[in-house]
This record gives structure tokens, sequence and C-alpha cells, in this order.
């Protein structure tokens, strides 16, 4: 009940003051070991999030389920191009295929599409990001198309503010770039 009273007071504050909106990047987590897969080239479509992962604000959600958030503290990035480029960017350093954003910039298409559709990609007042949603991925050339469901957890100190949040986001896009990387391509 404390942290839930903490986190609205929080919210309260940063609300009433008229500072300018301080802005909070996802930093990029180190990959760790390669992952190897079955295609050398994927175009990543612009990622599906929920209106409120959509939306610059940072969205917290309380003990009681209501989502709060604060216009003076965004997201560095506009959400859906941010994730959509992590998520490219993790795949590429985990499986040194190249891997590109929509619209893909090479010469050469692609050998596959991955389409990812987030339907949960929240922080709560319990000091957990999570993420959940569906991916497809489709073949170009002849391979077997592939999809499969996530449900990823990611533990961050509530206390610690918006930039341990924007951490825990980071850590969660690297989660789900290792799971596709292993179960999609």
């Amino acid at each position: 009940m404390k942290l839930h009273i903490l986190l609205i007071a929080a919210v309260a504050f940063l609300s009433a003051c008229s500072a300018p909106a301080k802005l909070y990047p996802v930093s990029m987590p180190a990959t760790g070991d390669k992952i190897r897969t079955s295609v050398r080239s994927v175009e990543v479509r612009d990622v599906s999030l929920p209106s409120y992962a959509a939306a610059e604000e940072i969205h917290i959600q309380g003990l009681d389920g209501a989502l709060s958030s604060s216009a003076g503290v965004l997201w560095a990035d506009v959400p859906v191009r941010a994730v959509s480029l992590e998520l490219s960017r993790n795949l590429a350093e985990l499986t040194g295929a190249r891997i590109a954003a929509e619209p893909w910039p090479f010469e050469d298409p692609a050998q596959a599409r991955l389409d990812v559709r987030i339907e949960e990609l929240l922080a709560s007042a319990g000091g957990t990001f999570r993420a959940s949603g569906q991916y497809f991925v489709a073949s170009y050339e002849g391979q077997r198309d592939r999809s499969g469901f996530f449900r990823l957890t990611e533990a961050f100190d509530l206390e610690a503010g918006p930039s341990a949040i924007a951490a825990a986001r980071g850590r969660i896009i690297m989660q789900l770039a290792r799971v596709i990387a292993k179960d999609g391509l």
C-alpha cells in the first residue's frame, strides 16, 4: 500500500510541475551468445503496440490495476519506432544475419518478414515489467512459416524511477529477440 501511495504521489507531483518533460532513453543490453538461424536476412515490420505502450508517456500499472502516467515523464523516442529498431538491432547482433526494420533498405529482398504483435508491454507498481503477445515469421523463399506466443517478465527497482523502467524495457526486448531468434528464425 505504501508503494501504491508513493506511486500516486510521484505521478501527481510530476503532473503538477510546469518544468519541461524529462525524456528517458532505453539502453541496449549486451546480447551475449550468438544464435544460429535458418535465414540470412529478415525485414522487421513495425511492431504493433497497445495504445498505452505506443503513447509518449511512460505508464505504470498501479496495485488497483489502473494505468497512470505523467506528461512530464516521456520515452525519448516514439515507442513503435523505438521498439521496432531495438528488436531489429538485437536480432542482428544475436544472429549475425542481415536484419532491418521496414522499409527494407537493401537491394536484394529479405528472405523472411517478422511481424510482432504485442498485447502487453507494461511496468507495474510491483516492480515487474511484462511483455506478452505473438510473433509471425513469413518466409519468402519456400521455408515454412513460423509463429509463436511469448510471455516475458523482467524485474526492476520501482524506487529507481523511470530510468529503471526504461532499462527493464530494454532487457525485455532483448528477451523477446532471443525467443524469436531461437524459436522463429
